[in-house]
């Protein structure tokens, strides 16, 4: 992995390369890490997705002659940020590059039609300097998980040297949600922590802190607000590494929350492979709705519409993930792979809702059970 100091010097090497083959009649090739499934590897020990050795080499032609000379534009830019201190967004990027282009119309045959594709390039530097976009200055605009706790204090380095401290406790009921660069905290419990529930649901998180899940339990309380960010990766990584905490994931028992939102949190994913062992939470369990749950609480599950677009690709993507991906098909994730199979065969979902049902007078219910099926190790 790079680090922000020798950015600038990759980054000249790479440049006087492209130039040096250019003046001696050779045709310039730029190489990434290629960040695909069929490149992803899965080791238990590890406990999250690992890229291979196989690379995307792009060379001069005249199909790519334009990503080439984008990639260098927009390297060039970031290079700026990175001298002068500022930092952007991949959206104020996409605009920087579009005020560059405005000012210079000799830049025209480079300009953007949209922020994918200004996108697709500054991941494509990321991959050919093996490096994280917050190293380049540049900042997803997304916060890690809405996250309660009595118990939690966050210290907080700031750019210039100062510290920041926040007691979680005093934070009434507003939540505490981290930057995407989780890196800069440090953490500390002022009394035993007992677990770390991350909460598929962002509202029904705020519905467990609402009736007093923090208050009965030395726990902390996050909402992953769906597909997780890499700010709630990178949060929940923090809090394993620096807490030691058993963390728990409740979610719906659906193929998309265990392929796309819990595999993601655990072992990160395909598409980000460099960023995977700062940005995944290999410990994380997953406590449920288990298909056993639906029987034992009497649950209200539901038939998966194979009619819907939506749902029907969900359920291809889990049979090409029990076949092709690498974490359902490592033997330690066998009860993961198993609740995939199940999904298939059965093709019924259970939301997290659904415990609410079990006694509709008591709000706490869901807390019950939760904090019963930790107890009894009843997770995957």
């Amino acid at each position: 992995m790079s680090s922000t100091d020798s950015i600038p010097h990759l980054s000249e090497k790479l440049c006087l390369r492209l130039l040096t083959d250019l003046e001696n009649a050779r045709r310039p090739v730029l190489e990434a890490i290629k960040c695909s499934l069929d490149n992803a590897f899965y080791t238990p020990k590890l406990g999250y997705l690992t890229p291979g050795d196989k690379r995307v080499r792009t060379e001069l032609n005249v199909s790519s002659v334009q990503k080439m000379s984008r990639a260098i534009f927009l390297l060039e830019i970031l290079l700026r940020n990175l001298e002068t201190g500022a930092v952007n967004t991949k959206r104020e990027l996409y605009y920087i590059s579009k005020g560059e282009i405005k000012h210079n119309p000799d830049l025209k045959p480079l300009d953007f039609a949209d922020q994918s594709e200004s996108d697709s390039i500054i991941d494509f530097i990321c991959e050919m300097l093996e490096c994280y976009r917050e190293e380049l200055n540049c900042f997803a605009n997304d916060r890690g998980g809405q996250t309660y706790s009595q118990q939690l204090v966050v210290t907080e380095t700031l750019p210039d040297g100062g510290k920041a401290v926040v007691d979680l406790s005093s934070l009434g009921t507003s939540p505490f949600q981290p930057k995407n660069r989780p890196q800069s905290l440090r953490l500390k419990a002022k009394k035993k922590i007992d677990f770390c529930l991350v909460v598929e649901s962002e509202g029904t998180a705020n519905t467990f802190v609402a009736n007093g899940f923090c208050k009965r339990n030395n726990c902390i309380l996050m909402g992953a607000q769906g597909v997780p960010s890499n700010a709630v990766r990178g949060w929940c990584k923090l809090i394993q590494d620096e807490l030691k905490v058993p963390i728990y994931f409740f979610g719906d028992l659906d193929a998309y929350t265990i392929q796309n939102i819990y595999r993601t949190l655990k072992a990160g994913s395909a598409a980000s492979l460099i960023r995977n062992s700062d940005f995944s939470a290999p410990d994380v369990k997953f406590l449920g709705v288990l298909p056993e749950d639906i029987k034992k609480y009497d649950l209200d599950d539901y038939p998966v519409r194979e009619n819907d677009i939506q749902e029907a690709r969900a359920l291809k993507k889990a049979a090409d993930a029990l076949k092709n991906d690498p974490f359902f098909k490592d033997k330690k994730n066998k009860g993961l792979s198993d609740l995939l199979h199940w999904l298939l065969k059965n093709k019924r979902r259970c939301e997290q809702q659904a415990f609410f049902t079990v006694d509709p007078r008591d709000p706490t219910m869901p807390e019950k059970i939760i904090v019963e099926k930790i107890k009894r190790g009843d997770y995957i």
